[in-house]
């Protein structure tokens, strides 16, 4: 494990680097992409168990996700890759995260070897919480009742744990997912309890924006899962130091697409800030995607982009201005 930045847990990215006081430890294991409601939920709980009972608030988690190793085919796209996990992890409370390299032997482990090489020996669990549908080991052969079962044979508790709801809905990466890709930004953030974002450099663009529409700064994300095609109210952060700094920050307006009046074809990401942007330049940004403007649609003449971006611009302060009057009412 290398350095990490203030706030940030101790990772550990295999059995053969776990130090002798990882534990004893609260964990709770599985992927955790996007670390959704649900999941900061259970992450909570871990925290306030492990500060109860003098142990560390530990995450297990899998790289990479056990489906591309088991059923590559069905394997999902991923939302955050594993260190944006681990920051909002930290954020929470997380002290320790485990992210276990699943290879093909691990998916051939039975549930007992899992339990005695991965809980008891490398993390010194305590306590495990876990979903009330978590499947584990070998074709996925344990269950809650069985890890009860072997929690009391090694020497842990084990607590599942309802899911969580959000107006109704049933919080899940692949409903997190879903939301994204169909564009509705405003209720992945609401899944998520936090903006949906895709972070990623900073990367040259065509050159036509900035000198007939308004110029952009072009995101290539270290994810997979991108907003429909359209344009969106957004929020962009300078996370050169690899989080975010609250200090160089933008209102701004993002497409996501193909450029269509520029006749192009490859998906882009740009992002037009509406506040001045001071040196230096940003080479890595956080682009939160905010409220779904419009579609994007081809337009007659560049001009005619450019009129409908300040339109777009018009909409997107007028948003701002909403949640800042939100904000001073709460408060």
């Amino acid at each position: 494990m290398s350095g990490r930045p203030h706030g940030f847990p101790r990772v550990w990215r295999s059995l053969a680097e776990v130090p002798p006081d990882f534990g004893p430890c609260a964990t709770t294991i599985g992927n955790f992409d996007g670390v959704h409601a649900g999941h900061q939920t259970l992450m909570r709980r871990i925290v306030a168990i492990s500060r109860e009972r003098g142990w560390k608030p530990a995450v297990l988690t899998f790289n990479p996700h056990p489906a591309k190793v088991v059923a590559p085919d069905r394997a999902p796209k991923i939302i955050m890759t594993l260190d944006q996990r681990a920051e909002v992890m930290g954020a929470l409370g997380i002290e320790e995260v485990l992210m276990l390299p699943f290879t093909a032997e691990v998916s051939r482990w039975t549930p007992e070897e899992f339990v005695r090489t991965v809980l008891v020996d490398a993390m010194k669990v305590r306590a495990v919480l876990v979903g009330d549908d978590f499947r584990f080991g070998h074709k996925q052969a344990g269950d809650t009742d069985y890890l009860t079962e072997l929690g009391a044979r090694f020497g842990f508790e084990v607590d599942p744990i309802e899911p969580v709801c959000v107006r109704g809905e049933r919080v899940s990466s692949s409903l997190v997912r879903q939301m994204a890709l169909t564009g509705k930004v405003n209720r992945a953030c609401r899944l998520l309890g936090r903006p949906f974002a895709l972070e990623g450099v900073v990367v040259k663009g065509h050159g036509v924006g900035a000198k007939q529409t308004v110029p952009t700064l072009n995101l290539q994300p270290f994810t997979e899962v991108w907003p429909e095609n359209g344009v969106y109210v957004s929020r962009t952060y300078d996370v050169g130091s690899g989080l975010a700094d609250s200090r160089r920050s933008w209102k701004s307006i993002t497409n996501v697409g193909q450029r269509p009046t520029f006749g192009g074809h490859d998906i882009s990401i740009e992002t037009y800030l509406l506040d001045p942007l001071t040196d230096p330049r940003p080479e890595r940004i956080r682009v939160e995607f905010l409220w779904r403007v419009r579609n994007e649609r081809r337009f007659p003449t560049p001009a005619d982009l450019k009129a409908q971006i300040l339109r777009d611009v018009a909409v997107a302060q007028k948003y701002f201005q909403r949640v800042a009057r939100k904000g001073r009412m709460a408060s």
